[in-house]
């Protein structure tokens, strides 16, 4: 039950917030009509009913008029923490990149200039060595940002472009921040299902048909399926969203030369606001929070005033560093040889889980996704045999339960063993009464 105080829209929304943050409501669970609070607070219909659009405006109620207004499906998500790995457990849950893969920080920390950065234009080399990346992949970079991390730039982009209420496409099973992103952002995430080869085209032309301002897509290394656009299906992709030029097309390219695919986008010539981002924080390290953005000029242009008003910039020590490390003469070939080895260790995996009957599809990226009947149930076995996975529930939407394991620190022996451990806690699991 919950308890509401306040007298002006803020104060109710603010105390309706701290009630869900507690635990006395959950996803899906009505709240009061706007009359009846009204009457308990003793304040007018058009107070609450501010209160509440406060509350839709941040993605936490969801539900317009005589249908009532509910706890969204997913408010209030989580600060994102590391999972708690029990010692001598093997991590396959937080979707973690290879340490021993990742670049040394103090040769590029010593190419680091002296001098302070002021309240002053600045310019890095970062931005014109990435553009040149983009351009190589035919994605056109007259316009470009540096923002902080994959998240950040698609977040900033939505900001942009959608308003509150608005249906945002999402794969789905998606990667849980930005389906908790979305949300935040009072919109509405619209799932759109997805097989190996990337989104199903029907289900994005019904997501355009719902109404969707936005879509975001993953073009390869889709977190957590491992799913990778092909050529083809780019294509048919293509030929559905010309449809609607208008929609915000954002690729989340968060991977890129380590994903162990080919990039295909799904820009169209004729379309008017669309962006690529790039993450450097699978290739080059997490802590560095840069990610690159090539888009339209209008987007890239209220981005970039946006942050100006704001953050101001990314560090340029950040720059500098990320610079370093990707222009080194040394990063292709560390690169490459990352991929192949990334690569090599899903492969071995999906393998080992062949022999066992489990077939599994990831054509890129560090993860593969695996249908089960009872989550939790898999997660704590698995658990007691010393191996994290990832329950798929923050990922998902409307698709079926799962489990995500990440092979990117995975060797194929130990591969070999997790395959027959995770074979006998399915077949326990569908021999056990649920």
């Amino acid at each position: 039950m919950l308890r509401v105080g306040g007298r002006s829209a803020a104060s109710i929304a603010a105390a309706i917030e701290t009630q869900l943050a507690s635990g006395a409501a959950g996803p899906g669970d009505m709240l009061p009509t706007v009359r009846d609070l009204a009457r308990k607070l003793g304040v007018s219909p058009a107070t609450v009913a501010a209160a509440y659009r406060l509350l839709r405006s941040r993605g936490l109620a969801s539900g317009f008029g005589r249908r009532g207004t509910r706890v969204a499906a997913r408010a209030l998500p989580p600060a994102p923490v590391s999972p708690a790995v029990a010692d001598g457990t093997v991590d396959l849950a937080s979707g973690n990149p290879d340490p021993a893969l990742l670049p040394l920080l103090e040769p590029a920390l010593r190419t680091l200039h002296g001098g302070q950065v002021l309240y002053a234009p600045t310019s890095e080399p970062l931005l014109p060595f990435a553009s040149a990346e983009f351009e190589a992949d035919e994605i056109p970079a007259r316009a470009t940002a540096v923002v902080s991390g994959a998240l950040d730039g698609i977040e900033r982009i939505l900001r942009e472009h959608v308003r509150v209420g608005d249906h945002v496409g999402i794969e789905d099973p998606s990667f849980g921040g930005i389906v908790a992103l979305v949300s935040a952002c009072g919109c509405v995430p619209t799932p759109i299902a997805l097989d190996e080869h990337g989104p199903n085209p029907e289900a994005v032309d019904q997501a355009l048909k719902q109404g969707c301002r936005a879509i975001i897509v993953t073009p390869r290394a889709q977190n957590p399926t491992g799913a990778a656009i092909t050529a083809e299906r780019a294509a048919d992709l293509r030929r559905v969203l010309r449809r609607r030029s208008d929609v915000v097309l954002i690729e989340n390219d968060y991977m890129a030369p380590i994903a162990g695919a080919q990039f295909f986008s799904l820009r169209t010539g004729p379309r008017e606001r669309w962006a690529v981002v790039r993450s450097t924080s699978k290739f080059l390290g997490p802590d560095l929070r840069v990610a690159l953005m090539a888009g339209d000029e209008l987007t890239i242009s209220r981005v970039r005033a946006r942050q100006a008003l704001g953050v101001r910039w990314v560090s340029h020590l950040l720059q500098q560093v990320v610079f370093a490390l990707w222009s080194d003469p040394s990063s292709g070939r560390r690169l490459a040889r990352a991929m192949e080895i990334y690569s090599h260790r899903r492969r071995a995996l999906q393998a080992a889980l062949a022999g066992h009957g489990i077939g599994i599809r990831a054509h890129s990226g560090f993860n593969v996704w695996v249908p089960v009947r009872d989550e939790a149930r898999v997660v704590h076995a698995l658990a007691d045999r010393g191996w994290a996975v990832a329950a798929g529930e923050p990922f998902r939407i409307r698709s079926a339960p799962a489990i995500r394991v990440t092979a990117s620190m995975l060797e194929p022996p130990d591969a070999v063993r997790f395959a027959g451990d995770l074979a006998e806690t399915l077949r326990f699991s569908r021999s056990t009464p649920a």
